[in-house]
């Protein structure tokens, strides 16, 4: 696990309600309002998506919604920035492969 538990400045992570996303098709424990990207790599999520033409691993790179490295399908949603999206009970997360199915849309 790599979440900071105790931070010298901000000190320790307050006690949130623990929930359920599912990565992939397997459950991953999350704190509820966390955003996706941090609950991932507190989890151990090497990467979120596979870029388009190298297929190469993207994870986390801006932090803070301005990039794309850290998209992902949410919930049958493409293109879903995880860094600035919090976390809900029973979410449906995808590792996302080059530009995201739009079930035949774009």
């Amino acid at each position: 696990m790599q979440r900071i538990l105790d931070h010298p400045i901000l000190g320790p992570l307050p006690d949130e309600q623990k929930v359920i996303m599912y990565v992939d098709g397997e459950p991953v424990e999350a704190r509820k309002g966390e955003m996706i990207a941090a609950a991932l790599i507190a989890a151990g999520k090497p990467y979120f998506r596979k870029t388009v033409k190298t297929h190469e691993p993207r994870s986390i790179f801006c932090g803070i919604g301005r990039c794309t490295d850290c998209v992902m399908t949410v919930n049958g949603i493409p293109n879903v920035r995880t860094c600035v999206t919090a976390v809900e009970d029973g979410m449906v997360i995808e590792t996302q492969m080059g530009l995201g199915d739009w079930g035949g849309k774009r």
